[in-house]
């Protein structure tokens, strides 16, 4: 599908939850709208499946019957449907019955069908319990479908549903179903349902061209960047990932690249943000056995699989992207301090858990692993504890690169942010600094980064090209004379510097001036004198 017809597509669906929602705000609507859209793409995928699996005793019904193909062929090989449903957990790990699909629930809503709602409900509840091998419990647990906001009573609220499921419906089938077409759509909405938050979006959301340039560096080889890609990677974490976006990015730039992705994990605090990432790795054809989304506190550390103590069973990750919720307050107690992740560093202050977020993942970060971060640019110079890490973690030669970018990029701040890249085991002593925040497209509201700053940023940081008032190398001698300060500009300056003034060639462009001018006056004087005037 052609960026265009995303984009087409995006705003006719946009337009529909713009017209639809009504008394909900955009945040409310936000979660209808996507869950709808994530049933039609399980349906459509199931569909398309189940007609492959069935050949030719797949049913092909007359334009005027209201039934699904698989309602059909359900009622009349009633003996067969559990061995076809196992052949379905086994290929696409998922079964929906045929009352439950989007097809169904169109039809019902195309009629004002009173079940609807209460269809919708059973359907939603058989897919978070029965659907999946590993049940996605509560992932529609922040649809209300009883909500006052949809109407004050089940009549009303079933009308409003068959309202909104119809127009989607009607939507949708203005536009051919590829592969990824609804996977982009959901991606888009999210996108502007982020840009309708503001700094609520910070949550859940990491500007796509932010996400490129995270993705780009961490499937690069991590010892010497310029060999380009590497061939596999195991294990991709982001501990803070939102609506999951960014790991998707990672997959689809390894993917494109002609390399292989293993396991996807990722935490999300959020429970509705949660609920949406699970929904995100589904709807891009990411299979429940590949990727597992932890709902819980990444800074107290609670995900069971990132709790070995044992360094032999730790587990470790070839990748790891975040873009943690900056300066956030935290509480961490005096236990917290012999916390495995932070013993040998010392713990990030109450005022900013910058610190802790980096320490965290670097923490689970493979010998051969990249790790790319968004932070405040308060972690390069701020003193106290945040020094004192920094320091150590430049002193074991940890950080490999700083990344300044423009200012007004995200939909949460409009604070100039900062991307380090950080490795366990680096082959470069120096460390690359990068300072692009001149380098942006500027907006009414906000900043973007066209693909050729994008392009620039990974091309520099894979070469590790040097570039005057853009890029340079820094020994880490030069670093320890500026006290472990990280400030970009103190090492990237993008000002132009003033030409140097000559001032005996200064001094001899006056002299030759009054000299002229002292001839203009004498041949001046000499008319004056023809013509009987006195001199000036």
């Amino acid at each position: 599908m052609t960026e265009n017809t995303q984009t087409q597509l995006g705003n006719t669906l946009w337009k529909i939850a713009d017209e639809l929602r009504g008394a909900m705000n955009a945040d409310q609507f936000r979660d209808y709208m996507l869950s709808l859209l994530f049933l039609r793409y399980l349906s459509d995928n199931y569909e398309a499946a189940a007609k492959k699996e069935l050949g030719k005793d797949y049913p092909v019904l007359k334009d005027n019957n209201k039934r699904t193909p698989l309602a059909v062929w359900y009622e009349q090989n009633k003996a067969d449907v559990a061995e076809f449903e196992k052949q379905m957990r086994r290929k696409i790990h998922y079964v929906i019955k045929p009352e439950y699909l989007w097809n169904s629930i169109a039809e019902l809503a195309k009629t004002q069908s009173k079940e609807l709602l209460r269809t919708l409900q059973e359907g939603f509840k058989y897919i978070e319990n029965e659907s999946f091998e590993s049940t996605f419990q509560g992932l529609f647990s922040e649809i209300n479908l009883d909500s006052d906001k949809l109407g004050r009573n089940y009549e009303e609220r079933n009308k409003k549903l068959c309202n909104i499921i119809q127009k989607i419906s009607e939507g949708i089938n203005q536009f051919s179903t590829e592969k990824d077409i609804l996977g982009d759509a959901y991606e888009y909405l999210i996108g502007q349902f982020a840009a309708g938050s503001g700094k609520k979006a910070g949550e859940f959301y990491t500007p796509q061209r932010i996400s490129d340039i995270l993705s780009s560096i961490v499937i690069l080889d991590s010892q010497d960047p310029s060999k380009g890609e590497k061939k596999k990677i195991e294990r991709v974490l982001d501990f803070a990932c939102g609506s999951g976006s960014l790991l998707l990015n990672v997959r689809k730039k390894m993917l494109e690249a002609g390399g292989t992705i293993g396991k996807i994990y990722g935490q999300e605090k959020n429970i509705t943000t949660y609920n949406l990432a699970r929904m995100n790795m589904l709807l891009h054809g990411v299979k429940d056995t590949e990727f597992v989304i932890h709902h819980g506190d990444t800074l107290v550390n609670d995900w069971e699989i990132l709790n070995e103590i044992n360094p032999s069973k730790k587990i470790e990750f070839d990748a790891i992207v975040a873009n943690p919720p900056f300066s956030y307050r935290w509480e961490p107690s005096e236990e917290m301090g012999q916390d495995f992740r932070f013993k040998s560093y010392g713990l990030a202050p109450k005022s900013a858990a910058d610190f802790a977020f980096l320490l965290h993942g670097f923490h689970f970060l493979s010998k051969e692993g990249t790790m790319a971060i968004i932070l405040p640019h308060g972690v390069l110079f701020r003193g106290g504890s945040e020094e004192k890490i920094r320091r150590k973690l430049l002193e074991d030669g940890n950080i490999d690169t700083v990344i300044g970018l423009p200012a007004n990029l995200f939909f949460s701040t409009g604070i100039p942010v900062c991307i380090l890249v950080l490795k366990k085991c680096k082959k470069f002593d120096d460390v690359l600094f990068i300072n692009a925040a001149e380098h942006y497209e500027k907006g009414k509201r906000q900043n973007s980064l066209r693909p050729e700053h994008i392009k620039k940023i990974v091309e520099t940081y894979r070469n590790r090209k040097e570039e005057i008032r853009y890029s340079r190398r820094v020994s880490m001698d030069e670093i320890i004379k500026n006290e472990f300060n990280l400030n970009i500009s103190r090492y990237v300056s993008t000002s132009v510097e003033e030409e140097a003034v000559d001032l005996r060639e200064v001094n001899k462009k006056l002299v030759e001036i009054e000299e002229k001018i002292s001839k203009a006056k004498e041949t001046h004087n000499q008319f004056l004198k023809e013509l009987g005037l006195p001199p000036i």
